[in-house]
């Protein structure tokens, strides 16, 4: 057998470095394809974030928009509820005498009353009436007084002295009564 000879050993320590470049070339593109791969990811990431925030800001403008249609009138609609009471009282107050005496204008005030509740309703104004002897409601109704009064259980509606009003779903004034407490 030959004797290996020292250009022999030089060669294979030529071949072993130039494979070690390649690995290390190897190595470097790897690193370089994870590099890749996370930013890749982080983009990805934003992007589906991003999308995620345009949708929320869609919806909340979607229920801005419909709260808006529903009770951007709301306050116009508790300025107009003195003008129903009045209306409501000057309606109670007519006597026959007073029917006989000018039908005309009391057509005139019972047209417009109806008028007002027609527009009311129409714009989700409802009325809450409660009646004597109905069962309180702190949903609905507003204790203007509590009083004694035998015949009634405690937490029965004993007076109205104003109605409440509904905007479609919202309380916009609770209905104001006169609640029985514990008879004595």
């Amino acid at each position: 057998m030959a004797e290996p000879r020292e250009d022999d050993f030089l060669d294979d320590v030529e071949d072993l470095e130039a494979e070690l470049q390649d690995l290390d070339e190897l190595e470097d593109e790897a690193i370089e394809l994870d590099e890749l791969k996370a930013e890749r990811d982080e983009y990805k990431d934003r992007w589906m974030r991003a999308l995620a925030d345009a949708e929320n800001s869609r919806k909340r403008a979607d229920k801005s928009r419909r709260d808006a249609e529903m009770y951007g009138g709301s306050k116009l609609a508790r300025d107009m509820l003195p003008v129903y009471d009045n209306m409501k009282r000057a309606m109670e107050a007519i006597t026959e005498e007073q029917k006989a005496a000018a039908p005309a204008v009391i057509e005139g005030i019972e047209l417009t009353m109806r008028e007002l509740l027609n527009v009311f309703k129409k714009h989700g104004l409802e009325i809450i009436v409660p009646e004597v002897g109905d069962k309180f409601d702190p949903n609905q109704h507003e204790a203007m007084f509590e009083a004694p009064v035998p015949g009634t259980k405690a937490g029965d509606i004993i007076q109205v002295s104003a109605e409440g009003f509904m905007l479609h779903d919202r309380l916009l004034r609770p209905a104001q009564v006169g609640v029985s407490s514990t008879p004595g």
